[in-house]
């Protein structure tokens, strides 16, 4: 799967899940500021990842991701 797959579905499970505009899904969108997402959506996140990508990642992965791009970058080295 390449970047831009990843990125696509991350945004798509945003936007349809989350219900996060997608305009405001930008590179340097901060996931917890711009974005909206709190502690309770982050394990969806986890959850999603995990389903969607065979990817088994922890609440804890997020502490050193703050923007979309940062979340996008983590998820490309691991898949």
């Amino acid at each position: 799967m390449d970047y831009k797959q990843i990125e696509e579905r991350i945004k798509a499970f945003l936007t349809e899940e989350l219900e996060i505009e997608e305009d405001k899904i930008t590179p340097g969108a901060r996931l917890k500021e711009d974005l909206g997402i709190d502690s309770l959506e982050v394990v969806d996140v986890v959850v999603e990842v995990e389903k969607s990508f065979g990817y088994k990642m922890k609440p804890e992965d997020f502490k050193d991701i703050k923007t979309y791009k940062e979340f996008c970058d983590f998820l490309s080295d691991r898949v």
